[in-house]
């Protein structure tokens, strides 16, 4: 690849068994939270949806999420084999960019959110041991696609996984400007309601925004700078630091801005069960639009880095 070095992408035992560890470990712990989304689907077969959801709206929504962490799982075992099985690279990139894009800029927040005992508060919506299986299974397969994803990277693409920012070649910077005016308003407003700001917020679900959803925008607007301070490094190929670092940080961030931005605006147009987001519905899509667009961006931007947007 253009601008990269030529080397090996072999690994050691330790790293080989530690990716092999995570994958598996990832699609085991997603395996309960997709065993309780189906119990919950097959209840509100039965006529047992929440209250406060449609059964219509309720088995929609949890086959998705079914259908998602079914190819979460699939994901860790691909990841736990490693390059042996030649998966091809679009499919694979994308669905490793939207379910790290979702799940690995949470481990922050929840560790955060666990030493203020800030989560959110489910009631009586379901039982605590669904609850517990649901915990561990978003846990589980975060801090597992945290470690078996970049080795399988480095495994599979190592000429543009090692090596040092200063070694590459610059990268025009128009890109990564237009990046950052995209994300400037999204990353400025989750900043601004993190810390207690309400202009933009509807009066009538201001309650929504309490101090776990704070949180939550907070983590959004600090994965949105590492991606945008990783992407600036990238193009300018400095500061003298390893390229995996700018590059894992990149892939996650702009993942979870085109996954969540996505997630959210379906969610805020197709309002299932009634909800209504804290924002005024015009600031929620050109929120989320704008997110979907910024990562976007950084991905096409990293693509374009590792190798003039060639991957083997």
């Amino acid at each position: 690849m253009t601008g990269t070095p030529d080397v090996s992408g072999a690994v050691g035992p330790r790293l080989n068994a530690a990716r092999r560890l995570a994958g598996h470990g990832a699609a085991a712990s997603l395996s309960l939270y997709l065993v309780v989304k189906v119990g919950w689907v097959a209840a509100a077969l039965f006529g047992h949806a929440p209250p406060d959801f449609g059964s219509t709206d309720w088995v929609v929504l949890n086959l998705v999420t079914v259908a998602m962490s079914a190819a979460g799982i699939v994901l860790g075992v691909v990841l736990a084999q490693g390059p042996k099985w030649h998966i091809p690279t679009a499919p694979l990139v994308f669905f490793a960019w939207v379910g790290s894009g979702f799940l690995v800029p949470l481990l922050p927040y929840a560790m955060v959110s666990a030493a203020l005992g800030a989560g959110g508060d489910d009631g009586d919506s379901a039982p605590s041991w669904e609850l517990t299986l649901i915990a561990i299974g978003f846990t589980g397969m975060a801090v597992g696609l945290a470690i078996a994803l970049p080795i399988y990277m480095r495994e599979r693409w190592p000429g543009a996984y090692l090596g040092r920012l200063t070694d590459r070649k610059r990268l025009a910077a128009r890109p990564a400007r237009t990046a950052s005016l995209v994300l400037t308003a999204p990353t400025v407003l989750w900043t601004y309601w993190s810390l207690g700001g309400t202009l933009g917020l509807d009066p009538a679900h201001r309650d929504l925004i309490d101090v776990n959803a704070r949180l939550l925008l907070g983590n959004s607007a600090l994965w949105a700078l590492l991606g945008l301070w990783a992407i600036w490094a990238i193009t300018s190929a400095r500061p003298n630091m390893p390229v995996w670092l700018p590059t894992t940080l990149a892939f996650t961030a702009s993942g979870s801005l085109f996954a969540w931005g996505g997630w959210r605006l379906a969610v805020a147009l197709l309002r299932p069960g009634g909800y209504a987001p804290a924002e005024y519905p015009a600031v929620t899509v050109v929120e989320h639009s704008l997110a979907i667009a910024g990562g976007t961006l950084m991905l096409a931007i990293l693509v374009k880095s590792i190798g003039d947007g060639r991957l083997r």
